[in-house]
């Protein structure tokens, strides 16, 4: 019956929608946690206007996970619809200098759409690993070479078009990359900041301006999709990551002070305006009618919440909020890099006013290399072989036929290579601790393991596994088995 339902699953993955093909928008914000949106959590102190609209004007996802707690393993994963540990990395990040991750021949959702026909683009954080050419063949990031084009990148990943940065915002070289070209080379070196300006001492362009950072993307994101307004037979994909809120936390100018939350405040603020932006100039373009626009974050936010003692509000270089100040990743547990929901459990929002009911919302556990597959049927192709291994169409949910989705159960991922596995509500934790940042950290498959009924306990407040041995046993040979596969769809 198990091999049945997957082989059913495996049906709607590549199963399309009739009409056109769609326009479709990936937004993925860098750290926003699920308690940042005041759609998600009506007592965030934030305000979000643009993605509450989003949500009224779509599908809520409640139960939607980012493949991994961290940013790296997550972006190779939506792309590829592949969980990220099934390759080489298996905990931690790259850096700004590290070779790509992802493999030669391997399909992305941009190689995908274009031989479907889609015009593709990628403006934004790339950190997946980029092809710098080293100068002299030295060794050190002093070594790498900024005028020769980069042999790596999203420029030949599928994309037709790309303005990127390497990294997160506080990883060096902070330069810009347009089709694969630096588009100025470093001419002084950035010091090393900390929190709230978190930054790592490296080179630094001399383009680049910390502050502008994310409006330089933005505009660039609004002045595409005005481009692609002008061709009207050829359907268009981007794929917008954004840098924020993420640190090095330095909202522009026009947003301090617009929050009473400190910096971190306004910089979600900051975020929320950026996605106004994309939906403003998808309206002003005629577009929006056509377009599925996704909005989501790559994993839960890195502010703690700290009842007592420091505030953010009341000293900025505090990294966390006292709890009836605000909470990042509302009521979960944990925060970003954590196997515990807090660290993975984020907002997403999908809006197609030509499909998806306004104001509608879903809470079947998705994860992010759904986007795969979910991109494969809009577009009406079949998924390659050896593609998408992970990935399961949201199709059946956007159109509000639920019972119609199957998906196997999602595997969770922490920074320190701790995994999780969800079936329905029950959550079991293959490790002893976090697997992240807060105590007690703990060690990948260190027992004793944890389970959680999410159904009744989101918080994680309750261990459960010396009162369901059976269901620690059974989660924990299903999770073994679906690692071992190689895949998750039959």
């Amino acid at each position: 019956m198990q091999g049945l339902t997957l082989a059913l699953a495996s049906l709607f993955t590549v199963t399309p929608l009739a009409g056109a093909k769609p326009n479709i928008v990936l937004v993925l914000a860098d750290d926003m946690g699920y308690g940042d949106v005041r759609a998600l959590n009506p007592k965030s102190g934030i305000p979000t206007p643009n993605l509450d609209r989003l949500a009224a004007g779509g599908m809520t996802f409640t139960d939607a996970h980012s493949p991994s707690a961290v940013c790296t393993p997550t972006r190779y994963a939506t792309l590829t619809g592949r969980y990220c540990w099934r390759g080489r990395l298996k905990r931690g990040v790259l850096n700004g200098y590290s070779p790509p991750l992802i493999e030669d021949g391997r399909e992305t959702i941009g190689s995908l759409l274009a031989a479907e026909g889609y015009h593709t683009a990628c403006i934004g954080k790339w950190h997946l690993g980029l092809g710098f050419v080293r100068e002299g063949g030295g060794q050190g990031e002093g070594k790498f070479g900024y005028t020769r084009a980069l042999t790596d990148g999203p420029h030949t990943r599928g994309f037709a078009y790309s303005f990127v940065i390497p990294a997160s915002l506080d990883f060096p070289p902070y330069v810009y990359i347009e089709d694969g070209t630096v588009t100025a080379p470093p001419d002084r070196v950035q010091p090393a900041a900390k929190f709230p300006g978190f930054l790592r001492r490296g080179p630094i362009g001399a383009d680049f301006v910390m502050e502008d950072a994310l409006d330089e993307i933005v505009g660039r994101a609004a002045a595409y999709l005005k481009a692609r307004a002008a061709d009207k037979e050829k359907p268009f994909f981007l794929y917008l990551p954004l840098t924020s809120p993420h640190k090095p936390v330095l909202p522009h100018a026009r947003f301090r002070g617009k929050t009473k939350l400190g910096p971190y405040g306004d910089f979600v603020a900051q975020t929320d305006a950026a996605v106004g932006v994309v939906l403003d100039a998808l309206e002003a373009n005629g577009q929006d009618e056509d377009t599925l626009v996704i909005y989501t974050s790559d994993n839960g936010s890195f502010m703690f919440r700290q009842p007592g003692g420091g505030d953010h509000i009341d000293d900025e270089t505090v990294q966390a909020y006292r709890p009836e100040n605000h909470t990042a990743n509302g009521v979960l547990r944990g925060t970003k890099a954590d196997i515990w929901e807090g660290g993975h459990r984020v907002p997403f929002f999908a809006r197609w006013p030509a499909r998806v009911k306004p104001g509608s919302s879903c809470d079947h556990t998705i994860t992010h290399t759904d986007i795969f597959a979910t991109c494969a049927a809009l577009a009406g192709a079949g998924l390659p072989e050896g593609a998408g291994e992970d990935s399961f169409s949201l199709l059946p949910l956007l159109a509000g036929e639920g019972a119609a989705f199957d998906r196997a159960p999602v595997i969770n991922h922490s920074t320190n290579g701790t995994f999780a596995i969800r079936d329905g509500g029950w959550k079991l934790v293959l490790g002893n601790g976090s697997g992240g940042r807060q105590a007690p950290r703990g060690k990948p498959f260190g027992k004793p393991y944890q389970l959680y009924d999410l159904s009744a306990d989101l918080g994680e407040t309750e261990d459960l596994a010396g009162t369901y041995p059976d269901v620690v046993e059974r989660l924990a040979r299903r999770c073994e088995a679906l690692r071992q596969a190689g895949r998750s769809r039959s």
